[in-house]
C-alpha cells in the first residue's frame, strides 16, 4: 500500500501543476495565440492517460519490479553502501544516464515505441502533454531497462524510486512553450526548449534530445541538436498520426498497426526494428519490382 500511496501522491502534484499551467497558459501566455491554447477535451484526456498509466505504473511497482529488484540484486556487484542518501547526487546522476539509454530504446525498438508513442501523439505541447502516457508501456518491459542497471550496481531500491520520481517530475517542467529561465542552463541541463526539439516531428527533430535531466549525455553520444538548428517545430508523429481523442485509439493505435505489419509481412523484424522500418522496406521492395519490370 505504501508504494501505492506515494504513486497517487505523486499523481495529485502533478495534477495541480498542471492545474496552474492551465490557468496561467491559457489566460496569460496564450491568450493572443488560439492555436497554443488548451483543448479541454484533450487536457481530459491526457488527464486519464496519466492516471491509468500511474496506477498501471504503481501496481508493477508493487507487483514484479521491487520482487525483480530483489531477485537480481545478489548477482550484481554487492556494493555495500551504508548510506545511500548521502549519495543521492550520484545515484541521481546514473538513473538519468540509464533513463536516457532507455528512453533512446523505446524509440528505436518497436515494441518498446508501442508504448511511448502516445506521449508524442498530440500536435500541441503544453503541461498536460506530460501527462499523456499509456500504461502499456509497463507491458513492454521498457522500464526494467531503467531498473536493472541500478539493481546490479547494488542501490537500495527505495533510493532508486525516488531519484526516477525526481526525474519525472523534472521532466514535467520540460513541456512547455513559454520561454524558461531553465533555457539559460542549457549547456548542460535539459530545458524547455531542448525538449520541444525531441516532440518535434520534421526531419532535423526525429529521434534528437532523449535526455531526461541532464542533456549533455544527448552531447556525449551524438543526439544533441539545438532548436534554432531544426527550423520550426511540428509537433505529432510521422507515422499512424491518431487524431482523435478517444483514449482507446491513443493507447492501442500502434499496438493495432504494429500487428497488422507482422501478420502481413510475417516478418518478425517488424517487432525488433524502428517504428519506419517496414515503410523502408516496402519501399525498397516496391522499386525492385518496378525495376524489373523495365
Amino acid at each position: 500500500m505504501e508504494m501505492l500511496e506515494r504513486v497517487m501522491y505523486f499523481l495529485i502534484i502533478l495534477v495541480g501543476l498542471v492545474t496552474i499551467s492551465v490557468i496561467y497558459e491559457n489566460y496569460y501566455w496564450n491568450k493572443k495565440d488560439p492555436a497554443k491554447v488548451y483543448s479541454l477535451r484533450e487536457v481530459l484526456v491526457n488527464f486519464s492517460l496519466g492516471a491509468t498509466y500511474k496506477l498501471s505504473d504503481g501496481i508493477a511497482l508493487a507487483a514484479y519490479v521491487f520482487l525483480f529488484y530483489d531477485a537480481i540484486k545478489p548477482y550484481g556487484l554487492q556494493i555495500d553502501i551504508e548510506n545511500t542518501y548521502a549519495l543521492f547526487p550520484i545515484i541521481y546522476i546514473l538513473v538519468d544516464l540509464f533513463f536516457y539509454f532507455t528512453h533512446f530504446v523505446m524509440h528505436k525498438v518497436r515494441w518498446f515505441w508501442t508504448g511511448h508513442v502516445t506521449h508524442h501523439s498530440s500536435n500541441r505541447y503544453n503541461y498536460s502533454v506530460a501527462l499523456r502516457q499509456n500504461f502499456t508501456v509497463v507491458l513492454t518491459g521498457a522500464m526494467l531497462i531503467w531498473w536493472i542497471p541500478c539493481a546490479f550496481i547494488g542501490f537500495d531500491k527505495e533510493i532508486v524510486l525516488l531519484a526516477i520520481e525526481m526525474n519525472l517530475l523534472y521532466q514535467f517542467l520540460l513541456h512547455t512553450e513559454i520561454p524558461s529561465k531553465l533555457d539559460k542552463l542549457g549547456f548542460i541541463m535539459n530545458t524547455p526548449s531542448h525538449h520541444r526539439v525531441h516532440h518535434g516531428s520534421n526531419p532535423k527533430q526525429i529521434d534528437r534530445n532523449f535526455a531526461g535531466t541532464f542533456i549533455i549525455w544527448d552531447k556525449l553520444f551524438g543526439t544533441f541538436i539545438p532548436e534554432k538548428a531544426t527550423g520550426k517545430i511540428v509537433y505529432g508523429v510521422t507515422r499512424l498520426q491518431p487524431n482523435t481523442y478517444n483514449p482507446f485509439t491513443l493507447i492501442f493505435h500502434e499496438w493495432k498497426g504494429m500487428i497488422s505489419d507482422f501478420i502481413r509481412t510475417k516478418d518478425l523484424r517488424v517487432f525488433l526494428f524502428s517504428p519506419g522500418w517496414i515503410d523502408k522496406q516496402e519501399t525498397t521492395s516496391t522499386s525492385r519490382k518496378l525495376s524489373a519490370k523495365k
